[in-house]
């Protein structure tokens, strides 16, 4: 599994259906492409999920750790909230998951890309995420 689509199952329930299709974070979100002449039952659309509200489930998360972790702007430590290698190569390996086309050997400046394109893919993918998070 990727490094990405490892967080989205930490943070989603796994029914939803960001864990349920392949984690793909530069795919747009999934449209409805059900042929309405295939079986009766799929031809109604499905019911959208509900949108998980990803500050709450973080806050939730550091609420139940004794270390304090700057997971709101840190890629480092929202990596290590979820419980993930928060190590440079586990960063440079995200960002190459997440097409990231700056400097890898820069990593101040990977690190702010790299939380800003998590929050932004979670938001993409069924997150409720606010605008501070995704700054």
């Amino acid at each position: 599994m990727s490094i990405f689509g490892t967080i989205l199952s930490k943070i989603f329930p796994s029914s939803h259906p960001a864990n349920t299709a392949p984690a793909d974070p530069a795919a747009p979100a999934a449209t409805d492409t059900t042929d309405a002449t295939s079986a009766p039952e799929a031809s109604a659309p499905a019911a959208a999920p509900e949108p998980v509200d990803v500050e709450a489930v973080l806050a939730d998360m550091q609420a139940n750790t004794s270390e304090q972790l700057n997971w709101r702007t840190s890629i480092v430590d929202l990596m290590k909230l979820l419980g993930l290698d928060s190590s440079l190569s586990a960063r440079k390996e995200l960002a190459g998951e997440l097409h990231y086309t700056g400097d890898t050997n820069d990593s101040a400046s990977m690190n702010i890309w790299l939380h800003k394109a998590v929050m932004e893919q979670l938001a993409a993918n069924g997150g409720k995420v606010p605008d501070s998070l995704k700054n």
